[in-house]
């Protein structure tokens, strides 16, 4: 049986927070991130970290939360029937980054241990998570680039984990209703055990420590580059995008809005600070508006 030690797990969590946090603030000359430490009725806690209004970063929030139920959501048995009316626990590190610069993608990251105990039975476990980078110009060097870092962190476990990844995100991260994809995808895993609980530990911290591998140097390619008034107005409208994929589909957003676990000022941070929302919009042929659905908004082989 499996020795569960969610406690060095979480430790590595509240670093992973600590970490990225500071590598963003690093971008800016005054923004920083403020602190919200809150507590949870039901039981359990967190720490959201949100920073606004940077030169780098427009909105971005990094966000640790613990908690735990008497039973689970419905949310989280849709698929596991078996474990309604188990209690849970869930703790994770969730972060988007929404930057001022049309020309740096919106990034996405989340990291999360879920945990379902019932009276007299082996307690059932798994890891999920993943990182997703939304474009709204593309550019094929960070494409690579990011999908690279993404290979790289999975290969010392198996090489068949990345592309297995690659496919979980390209059909997760995909607006339904919309037909399109979010971005240009990245690695999305869910349900994850089949390591056992020490290697698939391992595993998970190699893949979040990646994320800054992966996205730091985008930022610091893409943060000066001139932009206009109607790159602006493409941002906002593709971050229409965005906030319908995480209202509607996203499972951490419906999980804690079902389950009532955590802050609901938390759960939405995900949401972009300004958005436009344009009638039946259309790119003008042979824009670079045009290329991001025509190219990059389909699922690729980047690596």
């Amino acid at each position: 049986m499996d020795k569960i030690d969610t406690n060095n797990f979480k430790m590595f969590l509240l670093n992973l927070q600590e970490e990225i946090c500071a590598s963003l603030e690093s971008f800016e000359s005054n923004a920083l991130f403020q602190n919200d430490h809150w507590d949870r009725e039901g039981g359990g806690s967190g720490v959201s970290r949100v920073i606004s209004d940077g030169d780098v970063f427009e909105k971005g929030g990094v966000n640790f939360s613990h908690v735990f139920g008497k039973s689970m959501p419905s949310s989280a048995t849709a698929e596991r029937p078996e474990l309604a009316g188990a209690a849970f626990e869930a703790m994770g590190v969730s972060l988007v980054i929404h930057p001022l610069n049309p020309f740096i993608p919106t990034s996405h990251a989340n990291f999360r241990l879920f945990v379902a105990r019932k009276d007299k039975e082996e307690s059932v476990w798994w890891f999920g998570g993943g990182y997703d980078l939304t474009p709204y110009y593309g550019n094929d060097e960070d494409c690579v680039h990011w999908h690279q870092s993404a290979k790289s962190a999975c290969d010392p476990f198996g090489v068949h984990y990345y592309p297995k990844f690659k496919k979980q995100c390209d059909e997760y991260f995909h607006i339904k209703h919309r037909n399109e994809p979010r971005g240009i995808g990245g690695i999305f895993f869910d349900d994850f055990n089949e390591l056992g609980f020490e290697k698939s530990c391992r595993f998970v911290e190699s893949l979040a420590r990646s994320y800054l591998t992966a996205y730091l140097p985008i930022v610091t390619k893409r943060k000066d580059e001139p932009y206009s008034q109607i790159n602006k107005e493409f941002q906002e409208y593709r971050r229409g995008r965005y906030a319908e994929f995480n209202l509607v589909y996203d499972r951490g957003t419906v999980f804690g809005l079902q389950s009532g676990a955590g802050r609901i000022e938390s759960i939405l941070m995900s949401l972009p600070p300004k958005v436009r929302w344009t009638y039946d919009w259309h790119p003008e042929a042979g824009t670079e508006e045009e290329k991001l659905y025509k190219y990059y908004l389909k699922p690729k082989a980047w690596v």
